[in-house]
C-alpha cells in the first residue's frame, strides 16, 4: 500500500541551475497540497541540492526557497573572485540557517561533501540510525552547524574558497563542494535506506530531481562571460556533468530494482544556453518554468509515489 512506501527525494548539484529543481518541486508540493518533508522520509542533496533540501528539512515550503534564491543566487554567482562569492554564500547560510544544528531537522537527511586533503566524501547526515557503523560516537552532522556544512557542499573550488569546519570531535576538515564525489546523490541516499535504515527494496520510491541539461555559453552576455571559457570552468561544468551522468548509471545497475524517478530534461535551444553561474534573472525565470514543464511529463508516476 502506498502508505508503506519509504520516500526518498534526491537533488543534484548544480549551482544557479537548481531554479530547475525549484521549478519541478514546485508542482509536485502544489499535487500533494502538502509540505515536503511531511511526504518525503529522507533526503539528500548535493551542492545547490543541499540548500534546497535542508531547507525543505527545516518546514520551507518551495515558494519560500525560491524567494530566498531569488534573493541570494543572482547576488553569489554575479561575484567575480572566489572570496567575493564565499562571503556571499556565508552570508546566505548566517541569515537563513542563524546557527540552527541537523537537531532541528524535521526529517532525515543527508547532506554530501568532499574532503579536500584525504579526497574522501564527508556526508553530514540527521539521524544515527542513517550511520553506517560506530553508531556510539555518531553526532548529527558531526555537531557542525547546518549552515556550515551546506557552505561546504556548495563550495565549488577554486571558484570558492575551501570551506573549513570543525566536527564536534574537535577535528578541523577542510572541505570543498559535494559534486567533486557525487553530484548525484542518489546512490548514497539508496545505501542508507537499505544498508542503515534496513528498508526493503520493495518499500523504496525514489524521486530524483536534477538541473536540467543546456547548451554552453558561446557568445558574450556581460563582463563576466569570459570566466566560463576559461579551461577550468569547463572542467569543472563537464566533471559535474559526467559524475552526475555515471552515478545514475550506477544506481541503474545495481539498485534497478528499486523504483526510481529521475527529473532533468535535456534542452538544444540556443537560448537556453546557460552554466552553474547563471545570473540572469529572466533565465533563471525561465529555468524555473522548464522544471514546472518537466514536472508534468511524470506528474502520473509522482502521483503513485507520493500520494
Amino acid at each position: 500500500m502506498a502508505e508503506d512506501y519509504f520516500r526518498i527525494l534526491s537533488l543534484d548539484g548544480g549551482g544557479a541551475k537548481g531554479f530547475y529543481t525549484l521549478g519541478v518541486l514546485h508542482e509536485i508540493e502544489k499535487m500533494l497540497d502538502a509540505p515536503l518533508h511531511d511526504r518525503f522520509d529522507l533526503i539528500f542533496g548535493t551542492s545547490t541540492g543541499s540548500i534546497i533540501g535542508s531547507l525543505l528539512a527545516l518546514g520551507k515550503s518551495v515558494d519560500e526557497v525560491h524567494t530566498l534564491y531569488s534573493d541570494h543566487v543572482v547576488k553569489i554567482m554575479s561575484k567575480t573572485w572566489p572570496w567575493e562569492k564565499s562571503a556571499a554564500l556565508k552570508e546566505l547560510a548566517d541569515e537563513v540557517y542563524d546557527g540552527v544544528d541537523f537537531d532541528a531537522l524535521i526529517t532525515n537527511v543527508g547532506i554530501v561533501t568532499t574532503k579536500w586533503v584525504i579526497e574522501r566524501p564527508m556526508i553530514f547526515k540527521s539521524n544515527v540510525s542513517q550511520a553506517h557503523g560506530r553508531t556510539g560516537s555518531f553526532v548529527p552532522g558531526f555537531g557542525v552547524p547546518l549552515g556550515e556544512a551546506v557552505q561546504a557542499s556548495c563550495s565549488a573550488y577554486p571558484f570558492f574558497n575551501r570551506k573549513k569546519v570543525t566536527t564536534k570531535a574537535g577535528d578541523t576538515v577542510e572541505l570543498i563542494d559535494g559534486g567533486y564525489c557525487a553530484n548525484n546523490p542518489t546512490l548514497y541516499a539508496i545505501a542508507d535506506a537499505t544498508n542503515a535504515l534496513n528498508i526493503a527494496p520493495e518499500r523504496l520510491r525514489v524521486v530524483n530531481v536534477g538541473v536540467g541539461e543546456y547548451p554552453a555559453i558561446k557568445k558574450p552576455l556581460d563582463a563576466f562571460w569570459w570566466l566560463s571559457k576559461l579551461p577550468s570552468v569547463k572542467l569543472l561544468q563537464k566533471t559535474m556533468e559526467i559524475n552526475t551522468q555515471s552515478m545514475d548509471q550506477l544506481r541503474n545497475i545495481l539498485f534497478n530494482h528499486i523504483q526510481t524517478l529521475r527529473i532533468s530534461d535535456s534542452f538544444t535551444q540556443p537560448e537556453m544556453a546557460t552554466d552553474i553561474f547563471e545570473h540572469d534573472r529572466a533565465k533563471l525565470n525561465i529555468l524555473r518554468q522548464r522544471g514546472r514543464e518537466s514536472f508534468a511529463k511524470h506528474e502520473s508516476v509522482l502521483r503513485e509515489y507520493l500520494t
